[in-house]
């Protein structure tokens, strides 16, 4: 019985989790949750899942919660109530708790550097679903994995795949990583026409269900982007080494292509369930975890090259890998903040890829030395910081 933690419980991720977990009760049991604010659906969870420990990041949300299960009768709980944890040190406790045997790291954007970090420092296996912790600072916690020997299993699709079609390859045969991606709803659109999209356009995603922070990003082509620095970091791939492809039908999730011509590739119909899964139960694999493929249905499979100049979110990534340092977290942070604006109605669509780019070149450099460091998770939190605040002077005109 595999006992597991789930950082963020209430996202689209840590529910196909749950989801999975309760399909699969003979395997797996749940530790912990922790959520930000989702008071409702965390109560919910707790009822069905029982897990022993409980973390709200939110103060306020924590308060309610807890005076809930002040409120709820003993039976409610099958034993006693969990115990339930506040704020970020709250979460990071739970990540780290010795209850678990493998943490689900499903925390949305640079909040879930910490906790993940936490957890990977207390020696426990993860499923890393938060793209951000290895961005922000993938040396750091590669090497805090390879130091501590935990497994990092990922659980984004196309991380997923690559690993699926790099098991038991020598990385000497190895030529490139193809991610993929689906383009979004904008794909094939003009910069005439990306003017006027509005917030409900970009989260009318043709294939993936997500959180609107994640729905945006694969509009603007920032996830691929993204995805592109946390390869680097999961497989040992320069940016040279790793390509991207737009692949409108999201059936093929990522490929490998090897030095005798020879390409593989890993296909599936579109749900996040797969991935998960496999993370959860590797190297086992769970039958029944999705709706079969039948490729006798499928009338095309199409690929295109992706358009930089209308979506340059993805050259950003890049060129943030390549300068190295802490900029991949000035990156991040800046995107981070002007999807928020976008999505309160505060800046247009097209404007994001401007400011981040704005923002990257005003940012002093440092050295990889500095961000690799012992003191280097400072450095990338005040590097996140200095981005956001960039972001915000930005937008007033000062910059």
């Amino acid at each position: 019985m595999k006992r597991v933690t789930i950082l963020g419980s209430t996202g689209s991720i840590g529910r196909s989790a749950l989801d999975f977990i309760a399909a699969n009760r003979g395997m797996f049991e749940v530790a912990a949750l922790t959520a930000k604010s989702s008071v409702a659906t965390l109560q919910a969870q707790t009822l069905e899942f029982k897990p022993k420990v409980v973390a709200l990041a939110d103060p306020a949300a924590w308060k309610e919660f807890s005076l809930w299960v002040k409120e709820c009768a003993r039976s409610d709980f099958s034993g006693a109530p969990p115990r339930v944890l506040c704020g970020q040190e709250g979460v990071c406790e739970a990540a780290a708790w010795d209850g678990a045997d493998f943490v689900i790291s499903s925390i949305v954007g640079a909040s879930g550097l910490k906790p993940t970090l936490a957890a990977v420092s207390a020696g426990r296996d993860i499923g890393l679903a938060n793209k951000e912790t290895l961005v922000m600072a993938g040396r750091l916690v590669m090497d805090e994995v390879r130091r501590r020997g935990v497994k990092l299993l990922p659980v984004d699709s196309e991380h997923s795949a690559i690993f699926q079609c790099l098991e038991g390859r020598r990385r000497a045969d190895v030529r490139r990583l193809i991610l993929t991606a689906s383009g979004g709803p904008f794909f094939g659109m003009s910069a005439q026409k990306l003017s006027g999209v509005t917030v409900k356009d970009a989260l009318n995603h043709p294939s993936w269900s997500m959180g609107s922070k994640i729905t945006v990003d694969s509009a603007t082509m920032m996830n691929k982007g993204l995805e592109v620095i946390e390869a680097h970091h999961l497989f040992g791939f320069g940016p040279d080494e790793i390509d991207v492809l737009v692949h409108p039908q999201s059936i093929v999730h990522s490929l490998v292509e090897f030095t005798d011509g020879a390409l593989l590739a890993q296909m599936s119909v579109p749900d996040m369930k797969g991935p998960i899964g496999y993370a959860l139960s590797y190297p086992l694999r769970v039958a029944g975890t999705m709706k079969r493929l039948r490729l006798e249905e499928i009338a095309q499979l199409t690929f295109h090259p992706p358009d930089t100049k209308n979506f340059p979110c993805l050259a950003l990534a890049y060129e943030a890998l390549k300068r190295g340092g802490v900029m991949p977290a000035v990156l991040n942070a800046a995107n981070e903040a002007l999807v928020e604006f976008f999505l309160h109605g505060r800046i247009h669509f097209t404007r994001i890829p401007v400011i981040i780019e704005k923002v990257m070149s005003l940012h002093k450099p440092v050295s990889a030395a500095q961000a690799d460091g012992a003191d280097g998770l400072d450095a990338i939190l005040e590097a996140d910081a200095w981005a956001r605040h960039a972001v915000g002077e930005a937008l007033k005109g000062f910059l």
